[in-house]
């Protein structure tokens, strides 16, 4: 699990194996359906059936960034805040 704790990070997590799960079924099943005709028209389908699930991991894979940049940059304020503090209680 990529997220952790909140509950924005389950659905998160979920919805990234939903997109994964539907980027090996999509591929498979385009494959297979074009697989009788010619093999170069089911890579192409294979790949093409594949572009919205990767989308969606794209779309999740930034999400997660942005968030664990958040929450980086909240470790950082406290520290700098901390930091101010004892500055201040020196001076």
């Amino acid at each position: 699990m990529r997220l952790k704790g909140s509950s924005l990070g389950f659905v998160v997590n979920f919805l990234l194996g939903v997109a994964w799960a539907s980027v090996i079924i999509g591929a498979v099943s385009s494959f297979l359906s074009f697989y009788h005709e010619s093999f170069f028209i089911a890579c192409i389908s294979a790949i093409v059936a594949t572009i919205p699930g990767m989308i969606a991991i794209l779309f999740l894979e930034v999400l997660i960034t942005v968030k664990e940049k958040h929450e980086e940059l909240k470790k950082h304020t406290a520290l700098l805040e901390h930091l101010v503090e004892e500055k201040r209680d020196i001076s």
